[in-house]
């Protein structure tokens, strides 16, 4: 294995990758006071008004406390308010302020600029290939999670 490197494993390079994507997009929501991952969670509840917070942390791919520290975060700034779900009362359903809404709408324009130079040169179709190939290793890797957990 002399002279490998670590990009030559496609774990590290998802991940490295992923992690420059995010830099970037930090940098530009600074000015906001929002992180990409309270931004993405921030998403999620202005696109489903009134989803609960264990439903946000399974479409986020993050783990129940990591979601409830983001939705603290949110609720401290006032991107969103949560009321007791009259259905379940040990749940929490999520709304996002005016605030909140605007916040979104302020920045979705910055993460597709971030994601448009990540992709500069690649074709439609090499986009289209690419997110397919990155939907079926995301399904695989829940499988294999699953599995895990049981």
């Amino acid at each position: 294995m002399s002279g490998s490197s670590p990009r030559q494993f496609l774990g590290f390079l998802l991940g490295s990758t992923y992690r420059r994507i995010s830099t970037a997009f930090a940098r530009a929501l600074k000015p906001y006071d929002i992180t990409p991952e309270q931004w993405s969670v921030l998403l999620m509840i202005v696109d489903r008004s009134g989803i609960n917070q264990k439903e946000v942390a399974s479409a986020a791919a993050k783990d129940q406390p990591t979601t409830a520290r983001i939705v603290e975060l949110l609720l401290k700034k006032g991107f969103i308010t949560k009321s007791l779900n009259q259905s379940d009362r040990r749940a929490f359903l999520l709304y996002p302020t005016d605030l909140g809404k605007q916040l979104i709408e302020d920045t979705v324009a910055l993460e597709r600029q971030v994601i448009s130079t990540a992709v500069t040169g690649l074709s439609d179709s090499e986009l289209e290939v690419l997110r397919g190939m990155l939907e079926h290793i995301y399904h695989n890797t829940a499988i294999t999670q699953q599995e895990q957990e049981s």
